[in-house]
């Protein structure tokens, strides 16, 4: 007792003041002592720390954890989890308090582990001839209470020294962990660093096609450098359409599997042609060979897309007239194209932020706004046209683009949101029917319900063609016929506005062009069959 009475005497007003604060006997954590005792941090953390290692207070011996939300303005909402240990005024050596064990300076430091950095260097060091995930050492190693972070710090100090190859993800600016985390394996000390380094490859190599057995995205990833190897040695490029197909999954998660693998390895390179279609070749593929190749592939994406392009266009024509003709009392935006016949309602937006490869603009097909009265506030809708079998992805993706375009997205203090009275309308000739989206909570709804979620309309061709037999139309004349028949976009807008002042004649018009525009099919047949 007089020991403890001495010690009190000599403590500074640091150490007293937060001896008050710990006088009702409730445990406290850091931040709360700082706040009550109004001193420094730098002051507040010293004196705990004297405080503990003198015996006057208890620290929990393993800290507690809780994510906090932080809100970063254009960034969103960031969630990290934060550590902390929590204090006790009491002399004895050690206390549980609600399962929580509190203990003082020097029982915590007899109980000092074995260097842990030792024990993981050498686990990898004995078994020199293998590779492991960074999760197998952690729980090779849990006898001596290794945690992740600590096989971590030991592999970075390693590396940097050259002892330790460590494999992840390579994306554009740094490596990131797999699900299992880095793979690590001894570097050979005896051989030079580019044979050592090609050694620990092969090593990872193997420890990946292992793992590919149970886990479906490293399966597909090796699949995908098998398939580019393969036509690369045959002097071919691979197109993602080909990858998608042999692997067997949803176009989502093929994508996800490319991208990954192209992080992974760095011998692999994507080769954008008309800036749009995407090939993959490996670098065994000389530039000469890869010049032929890309000739080869851009007569070919001409014989193959040339009616799909124009079918394409033409829906977006199809679905801009209907807007134009019917939408009543709104102001279209336009804006002046450097591309000469560009339609001056086709809008260019700006990005903050990427999305779906678009880095810095993106295109929408209309926008308008609608106000309904004076004093009411007006609406503006966003228009985006695509042909073909419409999914989840691609309604994700148009919202995504409205969310974070500088003209309809907005910072909320739950994150980027599109502003309030922006409509976005997803046009397109066919929605997925059986398509159906999982919620967070495990419940699924349609493809349209999900659209409605996101403040979306849904606009079909079958919408269009019922507008046509209001009109007086026949019902064997259909958006799908003009679409498929029009020369072009000026053609399409050329045969609807004929039909609809003479709904009556609607079928002989269509005739008509389908005469004039034989050869037209006729060249695109020949150059599929060729």
């Amino acid at each position: 007792m007089t020991n403890i009475l001495n010690t009190l005497s000599d403590l500074g007003d640091s150490q007293t003041k937060i001896l008050k604060v710990l006088s009702d006997g409730k445990p406290k954590t850091f931040k709360v002592i700082h706040t009550q005792s109004k001193l420094t941090r730098k002051a507040a953390e010293g004196a705990l720390r004297r405080l503990w290692k003198r015996g006057l207070i208890l620290r929990t011996k393993k800290p507690s954890y809780e994510a906090i939300t932080t809100f970063k303005g254009r960034s969103g909402n960031r969630k990290n989890t934060r550590g902390y240990h929590q204090y006790l005024r009491s002399s004895k050596t050690s206390i549980t308090l609600q399962g929580i064990k509190f203990v003082n300076y020097e029982s915590l430091k007899t109980n000092i582990r074995v260097n842990k950095a030792e024990k993981i260097r050498e686990y990898i060091q004995t078994s020199s001839d293998k590779a492991f995930y960074t999760i197998d050492v952690k729980d090779s190693l849990s006898e001596f209470d290794v945690k992740q972070p600590d096989v971590m710090n030991t592999v970075r100090r390693a590396e940097k020294k050259g002892l330790i190859y460590v494999r992840g993800y390579r994306t554009h600016d740094r490596p990131t962990p797999f699900t299992e985390g880095y793979i690590v394996t001894w570097l050979n000390q005896e051989l030079t660093r580019e044979q050592a380094i090609e050694e620990a490859i092969q090593r990872t190599d193997k420890t990946l096609k292992n793992k590919a057995s149970t886990s479906p995205i490293v399966e597909r990833i090796q699949n995908i450098r098998d398939i580019i190897i393969e036509h690369s040695k045959l002097r071919d490029l691979v197109s993602f359409t080909y990858l998608h197909n042999s692997l067997g999954c949803s176009q989502y998660e093929a994508g996800t599997a490319v991208k990954r693998t192209l992080q992974l390895y760095a011998d692999l390179r994507e080769v954008k042609i008309f800036n749009n279609f995407r090939y993959y070749a490996h670098s065994s593929l000389d530039e000469k060979d890869l010049g032929a190749v890309i000739q080869l592939k851009e007569n070919y994406i001409r014989k193959t897309k040339g009616r799909a392009n124009r079918v394409g266009h033409n829906w977006e024509a199809i679905v801009g007239f209907f807007i134009d003709t019917m939408t009543r009392g709104a102001r279209f935006w336009t804006q002046n194209h450097r591309t000469p016949g560009m339609d001056p309602r086709r809008i260019t937006i700006h990005l903050i932020k990427s999305v779906g490869g678009r880095r810095a603009n993106a295109e929408v097909d209309r926008v308008w706004e609608v106000t309904p009265g004076p004093l009411l506030q007006s609406t503006t809708y966003v228009l985006e046209c695509k042909s073909g079998l419409v999914r989840k992805h691609d309604v994700t993706d148009f919202f995504e683009v409205l969310r974070w375009s500088k003209e309809f997205g907005v910072d909320t203090p739950d994150g980027r949101e599109v502003k309030q009275g922006v409509v976005g309308v997803f046009a397109s000739n066919a929605f997925n029917p059986r398509e159906n989206v999982r919620l967070k909570d495990g419940s699924t709804i349609s493809l349209a319900s999900y659209a409605a979620r996101l403040n979306t309309q849904l606009l079909k061709a079958s919408d269009l063609n019922q507008k046509l037999r209001e009109k007086g139309g026949s019902v064997k004349v259909t958006v799908q016929k003009i679409m498929r028949i029009a020369r072009n976009e000026s053609e399409v807008r050329e045969i609807l506005t004929e039909i609809w002042t003479h709904p009556e004649n609607a079928e002989e018009i269509l005739i008509t062009a389908q005469k004039n525009n034989q050869e037209i099919y006729d060249f695109e047949k020949m150059l599929e069959t060729n």
